[in-house]
């Protein structure tokens, strides 16, 4: 990137500063006006110099969509959002409704998989899978769609209610096993349905 000089440095700080601060970009009367420019044409010829030396973009013809092009933008990697539908015991199964809350957003190479639109996360309440190294306030990225292995973990509905286990074959019968020996295996009395199988992890460390 080109060299900026001391007031296409400033207008810059300025542009960044409020939309930190405002969640919006200022607009070229209000440039102006925060450097007593003459007119909103000196606003304009800033903004135009540090398009041209690469130091912001803009949508045409879209207000107030100018965005910073920081030193890193060319490092980052496509985000992908992931809905989060609230927790799953990893203990006792309980039967919960899980509703969208929101999203996790995150990069593909962080996953360690691309996701498909199948792809949803919980948090993770209990410590019935600590032997798996998932934790109480963890949050699994799941798949909704294919057929488990033995072996994998998953989240499942066992006669209705909701846990995170380890999904295992026994003499032809698929059964749950929970990673910590405080835990019984659960054999379905009458149904046991996958919601998901488990592809990622991702932790939010508490100081």
């Amino acid at each position: 990137m080109t060299e900026l000089t001391k007031r296409q440095r400033q207008v810059l700080d300025y542009i960044q500063s409020v939309q930190q601060t405002a969640g919006a970009t200022p607009t070229l009367r209000e440039i102006a006006a925060h450097f007593g420019f003459a007119s909103s044409r000196a606003s304009a010829d800033h903004l135009v110099a540090l398009k041209r030396k690469g130091f912001i973009s803009s949508e045409p013809n879209k207000a107030r969509s100018l965005r910073i092009i920081t030193p890193l933008a060319k490092l980052r990697r496509a985000l992908v959002d992931i809905p989060l539908y609230g927790t799953i015991p990893a203990g006792t199964p309980q039967g919960r409704e899980q509703d969208a809350e929101g999203c996790i957003s995150v990069d593909v190479a962080t996953l360690g998989y691309k996701p498909t639109r199948n792809a949803f996360a919980l948090r993770v309440t209990g410590d019935s899978m600590i032997g798996k190294h998932i934790l109480s306030g963890d949050y699994v990225i799941l798949e909704h769609g294919p057929e488990p292995r033995h072996g994998q973990i998953v989240a499942a509905l066992i006669d209705g209610a909701s846990t995170l286990k380890t999904f295992l074959i026994r003499a032809g019968k698929p059964y749950l096993k929970a990673e910590n020996p405080k835990y019984p295996d659960l054999l379905p009395a009458q149904e046991l349905m996958i919601q998901g199988v488990f592809k990622a992890l991702i932790r939010q460390v508490k100081e």
